[in-house]
């Protein structure tokens, strides 16, 4: 193996750091786990410990802490960007464009379009995306999980595979690019709209009710954008959604139930990808027609325009209609 470079020191990309370094073989090219402030990448390295991310997960002595991003991804045949997704623009313009890059953050471009998009525009010819229900929590302390890393480039879907997979996660691969990364960018703003619920006391029944239609709302999306279908069943789509939407963990479940209660959002410093992604979303929704009820209530609370009682009642006033249309 060559080496792997996890760009990207916060909890998920610890977490696959840590979960990397224990699939590799003694002896094996090592992890790269780069942070961009060299102060932390000197603390982090020293202390074997992420506390501010991913307390309680030791680093493994095969993980090699790192600040010099040309260092990091020096002889690296990819690289897994695992930065927040308002980041990721700025990083792949420090980047080789030989380099593969695996796109990790559940995020839109500036544009609103995918990070995917994005990075082939800026010369990248090995693009991948990794998605699934993966909590940094769950997968830095070994818990079982799977995921799912897609690209029209199956070679590199299938070396990454090989680099993640562990007796402890499985890795899936798929060349449904659109489908699998743009399911766990909307499954976000679904978590947030399962946190309103929470927040507001709705009871088990409208959360389910929102999951549900949620998982049909996310579906319409991905088609109008040319995913497959059967995506939204997957990993990246049910599988992400059911896990962000009922998990303490879930950071965009715990925003939305904030903005019920009428919190701070904030969650220790750390990025809630579902707050900035649910308005790029409902944009684009409106310019093309389409129409995402749900999206439409998150962002709209979530950019205070709305009361999250006005956003439950935009939902529930809505005009009957055949679950399955004929």
């Amino acid at each position: 193996m060559t080496p792997l470079p996890v760009l990207g020191a916060g909890g998920w990309g610890t977490a696959l750091a840590v979960n990397a370094a224990r699939g590799r073989v003694p002896g094996a090219a090592p992890v790269r786990l780069w942070a961009r402030r060299p102060d932390f990448a000197a603390q982090l390295a020293a202390a074997r410990v992420n506390a501010d991310y991913l307390p309680g997960v030791t680093l493994p002595d095969t993980v090699e802490v790192m600040a010099d991003l040309g260092a990091a991804v020096a002889g690296a045949d990819f690289a897994l960007v695992v930065v927040p997704s308002v980041g990721v623009p700025e990083l792949l313009m420090e980047l080789p464009r030989a380099l593969g890059v695996v796109l990790c953050a559940k995020g839109l471009a500036p544009d609103g379009g995918p990070l995917t998009a994005l990075a082939r525009e800026m010369g990248f010819t090995r693009v991948a995306v990794l998605s699934g229900p993966n909590h940094a929590e769950e997968i830095g302390r070994g818990l079982p999980a799977a995921t799912v890393v897609a690209s029209h480039d199956t070679a590199l879907a299938a070396a990454v595979q090989r680099a993640l997979m562990t007796p402890a996660l499985r890795v899936y691969t798929s060349t449904d690019e659109t489908g699998v990364e743009l399911g766990g960018v909307l499954k976000n703003v679904m978590a947030l709209a399962a946190g309103l619920s929470d927040g507001l006391g709705l009871g088990d029944n409208a959360k389910a009710a929102l999951i549900t239609r949620g998982l049909r709302e996310m579906g319409r999306y991905l088609v109008a954008l040319g995913a497959h279908e059967d995506t939204v069943y997957g990993l990246s789509g049910l599988g992400d959604l059911v896990a962000t939407a009922t998990s303490r963990h879930s950071r965009n479940r715990a925003a939305g139930e904030a903005i019920a209660r009428g919190e701070p959002t904030a969650q220790g410093g750390k990025v809630v990808e579902g707050l900035r992604t649910a308005g790029l979303l409902d944009a684009w929704a409106q310019a093309h027609g389409h129409d995402l009820p749900i999206v439409r209530a998150v962002a709209r609370v979530a950019a205070g325009e709305w009361t999250p009682q006005t956003g439950i009642e935009s939902l529930m006033g809505r005009d009957a209609k055949a679950e399955r249309p004929a």
